[in-house]
């Protein structure tokens, strides 16, 4: 049984510190960690091939504050939509009137004198 190793390249740490090149598994380093892992400017050997990011460490930070940055403003927005929403509601409520509004239709009964059927058919003299 043959075993596998990867070879990470020699690099400039993130302080400036040129790192040599080195083969994965390390001495010490668990059997299964036999691929190049990390980061342009920081390597070391892990057991998953999909592990290596080629460019800075640095660059990940950027991306994390992007999106703090982006979540912040969308917490802004919809904090400012929820208070005019409640304002709103608020002014709705208060400026209400007070009494109810005549909207011209009397709830009477009809009082109008009943016709019966002769009267309908009555002939003018």
């Amino acid at each position: 049984m043959s075993q596998q190793s990867a070879e990470c390249s020699s690099y400039y740490s993130a302080d400036g510190v040129f790192v040599d090149s080195f083969s994965c598994p390390k001495p010490g380093n668990a059997a299964a960690a036999i691929y190049c892992c990390g980061f342009n400017d920081i390597k070391y050997c892990c057991d998953d091939a999909n592990s290596f990011f080629p460019y800075e460490y640095g660059y990940m930070w950027w991306l994390s504050i992007g999106a703090l940055v982006g979540l912040s403003i969308a917490a802004v927005v919809l904090l400012a939509f929820l208070i005019t929403v409640c304002v709103l509601c608020y002014l709705f409520i208060v400026t209400k009137p007070t009494r109810r509004l005549d909207n011209g239709l009397p709830l009477r009964g009809n009082k109008s004198p009943k016709v019966t059927n002769l009267e309908c058919f009555s002939l003018p003299s």
